[in-house]
């Protein structure tokens, strides 16, 4: 069974039983930059600290990184991405998926919000 967690900084992680986690931004943050026009991943095999940039996504409005949501190792990249990011727009927590990560450490997790609490963290944003 897998898990969903969101940052602040609207990527979200899906955290497999086995410890690698898909990462990618929430249906709000592809909404808010609007059509994605490039995507940059990280190379498989790079390691990044929790809250470390990641990688790049670009709109036809703006640019905005990317942030590993928790420390651990890439082992995997959405390839399809290079040549279609508009999948981030048609399926940001599906096909629109960024990079796969093994978590090294899981108490990280504690400092995510779960689908309930990002939900109120949006309905703060838009009060």
């Amino acid at each position: 069974m897998s898990t969903l967690y969101f940052t602040e900084e609207h990527e979200y992680i899906l955290v497999d039983d086995d410890g690698i986690c898909t990462v990618g931004i929430s249906d709000y943050a592809q909404k808010q930059l609007g059509d994605i026009v490039y995507v940059e991943t990280p190379e498989v095999g790079t390691s990044f600290d929790s809250g470390e940039e990641a990688g790049v996504v670009e709109s036809v409005k703006i640019a905005s990184e990317i942030y590993s949501p928790v420390s651990g190792e890439v082992v995997e990249v959405n390839e399809a991405l290079a040549d279609n990011p508009s999948l981030v727009n048609d399926d940001p927590v599906g096909d629109g998926w960024f990079f796969k990560i093994k978590m090294t450490d899981e108490s990280e997790l504690e400092d995510l919000k779960d689908e309930a609490e990002y939900q109120e963290f949006l309905d703060e944003l838009a009060a």
